[in-house]
């Protein structure tokens, strides 16, 4: 076929599209026996089924995530990404798929009760995300009490070694890792005026048409249940469906 690659319906019938994702970031995306799992893995392929199309999900790390879907290498990214008005310069967003706050973790004991008690200790956080800024926005944008990392692993093993006072992160990442780690006696603490909510989206180049349909086949799936029954199997607690749908 000539032109744009013959969209004709026949060939549309199962397309595959590229996904990229940073699997190192339990339980949204992360890989088990070399397989990449996880909430938004499962949301993904939901979607795009319900869209009509197959995936392909490459694990590329944080950066090249957000470096293939402008070069228009990528079709969809996935991975923890909250939607803010910077990236939205560069990229589009499905609808939101998911509420997420910032907190805080620290070990057991810690002095540390608040966002504020922050201001004179050693933050861990990884590099490039929304708890790096929030952080920044408490200490300075290069403060040296600031220490990034390429992912949250990393800055929890710093926790870990005594390296930082306190990891900076996706509520959920650090409870997952919290409750499956009891021997490390780390607290969560959270601090609502210090962190705002923030909402997920499936990324895509700038003025991709995917947007508009998976957009559909989200609102699909949380019309349905299918959302439901995932967020379920992940975080065993049912979802605020309805806070994502004010959102839009």
């Amino acid at each position: 076929t000539s032109g744009n690659g013959g969209d004709s319906d026949k060939e549309k019938e199962k397309k595959t599209l590229r996904v990229v994702t940073d699997a190192a970031y339990a339980p949204f995306e992360y890989l088990d026996k070399g397989e990449i799992v996880g909430f938004d893995i499962d949301i993904v392929k939901a979607v795009a089924e319900e869209a009509g199309y197959k995936v392909d999900i490459a694990n590329t790390g944080w950066d090249p995530v957000f470096l293939e879907l402008e070069k228009k290498i990528a079709d969809v990214g996935v991975s923890a990404i909250t939607i803010n008005d910077d990236r939205k310069k560069t990229y589009d967003f499905s609808v939101p798929y998911f509420l997420s706050t910032n907190k805080i973790m620290v070990p057991e004991g810690s002095d540390i009760k608040s966002a504020e008690d922050l201001k004179d200790k050693t933050v861990a956080v990884q590099n490039a995300t929304t708890g790096q800024e929030a952080v920044e926005g408490l200490l300075g944008k290069n403060s040296s009490q600031i220490k990034k990392f390429e992912n949250n692993n990393l800055a929890i093993l710093e926790l870990k070694a005594g390296g930082a006072d306190a990891v900076v992160a996706d509520n959920t990442v650090i409870e997952e890792y919290a409750k499956n780690n009891p021997n490390d006696k780390f607290v969560i603490i959270e601090d609502k005026d210090a962190f705002a909510q923030e909402f997920y989206g499936l990324m895509f180049p700038k003025g991709s048409a995917l947007k508009v349909e998976f957009d559909k086949a989200l609102n699909e799936l949380l019309d349905n249940g299918t959302y439901a029954k995932i967020y379920n199997e992940w975080f065993k607690v049912d979802p605020d469906v309805q806070i994502l749908k004010d959102q839009q």
